[in-house]
């Protein structure tokens, strides 16, 4: 791979989306310039419109990237062959530890989602809903079973638990008491006890 003029070695896209991601915390979206993020980076502002059409689009992939993980990561458990409850468990950890561990990108953009395009916005809407479905279908097998209790509708279930995943950029904190995987499996005993008959 070639080498950029000042010896970095990482693909420019991913440049780009660092530094994109570092000022889009530190000053917020709105007051980031094009300008600031290509002298962050390292690059021309050609190389950005190369790779990303607009500081919008590098705003829907610093979104983007995490959802794509995340759903990966949660479609593996759905389809592993363990008991509902353990596949119910390990996903709803998996996505607080990879929500902790990308916590920039998670407060960027819940702080700045409604800078995005129309079209943008709806295309994010629609692979986050695909997200929640199939979280929300191994909730629904596990009632279909009677290892979940039917009390409470899969959704309300679904929006409670990532309630929570969604505000962990306004609380939780690096250097606080608990480790990443530590909250996970609070906030997933706390959705199974919820689940349970």
């Amino acid at each position: 791979m070639p080498r950029n003029t000042d010896g970095d070695a990482t693909p420019v896209p991913r440049r780009l989306l660092d530094a994109a991601t570092r000022l889009f915390a530190d000053q917020g979206y709105d007051r980031t310039s094009v300008q600031e993020i290509v002298e962050a980076a390292g690059v021309t502002k050609g190389a950005l419109y190369h790779y990303f059409g607009s500081k919008d689009d590098l705003l829907h992939e610093v979104y983007a990237r995490v959802l794509r993980l995340q759903q990966e990561r949660l479609d593996a458990f759905a389809d592993a062959d363990e008991p509902v409850e353990k596949r119910v468990r390990d996903a709803a950890a998996d996505v607080v530890v990879t929500t902790i561990d990308n916590l920039d990108d998670a407060m960027i953009f819940f702080r700045s989602m409604h800078h995005l395009s129309p079209e943008k916005n709806k295309q994010v809407r629609a692979e986050r809903r695909r997200y929640h479905e199939r979280f929300r279908a191994l909730i629904e097998e596990g009632q279909r079973e009677g290892v979940f209790s039917t009390a409470t509708p899969a959704d309300l279930v679904v929006d409670y638990h990532f309630g929570s995943v969604h505000h962990l950029s306004t609380w939780y904190r690096p250097k606080g008491p608990l480790t990443p995987q530590q909250v996970a499996d609070h906030l997933a005993d706390l959705l199974l006890r919820a689940l349970r008959p």
